[in-house]
């Protein structure tokens, strides 16, 4: 049994907020590790786990055909509002509902870490690639590269403790981490990169509805209730508070490209 409806319910909580607040930061991840993936004009490219489509709006201005997939209904009605011709669907990254062979590029940034069977994630993605084709997976640096890492802990300190044995958000995150995942789904990682991705926020009220809408968020407040959750978002965020009233985190991210060899 997969994921899809536990995080589709929490991702899609807060679309709008996610999408013109917090997914924007990425954006430099994403043109980084598409341009490593060798994205060229008429490739096909698959997002798994695609949010609010910006992932998707890139490739497509690199001039691939595009699809993507999401658990949450709401923001792939935003990514379909983006991209109308791209093939976007509600579904599971574990099944995903694709032909073998359909793409010469599957990405996930930062999707794979929230499948119940990461390995298995990874087979259904070698499975819709092509001979060849190269598969994209990014995660969260070290949390000594990210200044959203207080973030992260507050939110952690605000929901039930994990099942003993459950990997945390930074189990993928050191360097080899990602290459041992793909070589155990029969990928060849053949080239990694770090890219910078900077969280900016105008004001307190910005960066509490963006930092709210992430999945994890809207667990601890499920759990601990708004306000809670919000003055711990403050105070994790405060040392970065900028002279006009507004904050920057700099995160690191890091990817690999692995191919399909057979």
């Amino acid at each position: 049994m997969g994921t899809a409806q536990a995080q589709g319910a929490l991702w899609g909580a807060r679309a709008r907020e996610w999408a013109d607040l917090q997914e924007v930061a990425f954006e430099p991840l994403y043109r980084q590790a598409l341009e490593a993936a060798e994205v060229r004009d008429g490739n096909s490219v698959l997002d798994v786990g695609c949010g609010a489509g910006l992932a998707v709006a890139v490739a497509r201005e690199m001039g691939a055909k595009v699809a993507g997939l999401d658990a949450a209904a709401d923001l792939i009605g935003i990514a379909r509002s983006r991209t109308p011709e791209a093939d976007l669907r509600v579904g599971e990254l574990e099944e995903l509902p694709f032909a073998d062979g359909a793409f010469d590029v599957v990405t996930g940034f930062n999707s794979f870490q929230y499948a119940a069977d990461r390995v298995n994630a990874l087979r259904e993605a070698r499975r819709v690639m092509q001979p060849g084709g190269r598969l994209v997976a990014a995660v969260w640096g070290e949390p000594e590269q990210c200044q959203m890492s207080g973030y992260l802990k507050a939110l952690g300190s605000l929901m039930p403790p994990p099942p003993p044995g459950a990997p945390g958000p930074w189990a993928l995150s050191p360097p080899g981490a990602l290459e041992d995942l793909a070589s155990q789904a029969d990928l060849q990682a053949v080239s990694s990169g770090v890219a910078t991705c900077v969280f900016r926020f105008g004001d307190d009220g910005s960066a509490v509805r963006g930092l709210l809408a992430a999945g994890p968020a809207v667990r601890a407040v499920q759990t601990s209730g708004e306000a809670p959750v919000a003055n711990a978002i403050l105070e994790a965020i405060g040392p970065f508070r900028t002279d006009d009233g507004g904050y920057e985190l700099s995160n690191a991210f890091r990817y690999i490209v692995a191919r399909r060899t057979n």
